[in-house]
């Protein structure tokens, strides 16, 4: 059985009044496991990601867990030649979130969010804070609560 926990992320979304589920699927091995444990497609498992641009400017990407992250699109989007990712403790300090857990939902930090148009009218489930715990919202609700910028972030 898996514990039944609380964490800042769960509370940041009832906090925000957004329709969501929560669940709690426990050690799950790949991508598409996870998905089916939260009753999603593996496309609406969403990568949450801690992109650095600068020193001290970070930013959340949003990406669906069947495409991959695309360097080239973000740098253009950003303005920018040089995109790099965290360390597992740097990405800790910023988010408050251990990598596998991260979510824009109660960060530590509140960074802009960039999210793949990919999102857009669909049911999507994010990190919830804890290992095996997801936030499963509607796409839309998170552009619109957190003001995401929408693109063309992956392939």
């Amino acid at each position: 059985m898996v514990e039944q926990v609380t964490t800042a992320a769960i509370e940041a979304v009832q906090a925000a009044g957004i329709a969501h589920e929560v669940t709690r699927d426990g050690k799950v091995s790949s991508l598409e496991e996870a998905a089916a444990a939260r009753g999603i497609e593996p496309r609406d498992l969403i990568k949450t990601l801690v992109v650095r641009v600068s020193d001290d400017q970070y930013v959340f990407v949003l990406v669906p867990g069947d495409r991959q992250f695309a360097w080239p699109k973000v740098r253009a989007l950003l303005g920018t030649n040089r995109l790099s990712m965290p360390d597992a403790a740097t990405a800790r300090e910023v988010t408050g979130y251990e990598r596998g857990t991260i979510t824009p939902f109660g960060s530590q930090r509140a960074l802009p969010v960039y999210a793949d148009e990919h999102l857009r009218g669909r049911r999507i489930s994010l990190g919830g804070g804890a290992h095996g715990v997801g936030l499963t919202v509607g796409g839309d609700d998170v552009i619109a609560h957190f003001d995401a910028t929408v693109a063309d972030l992956s392939e």
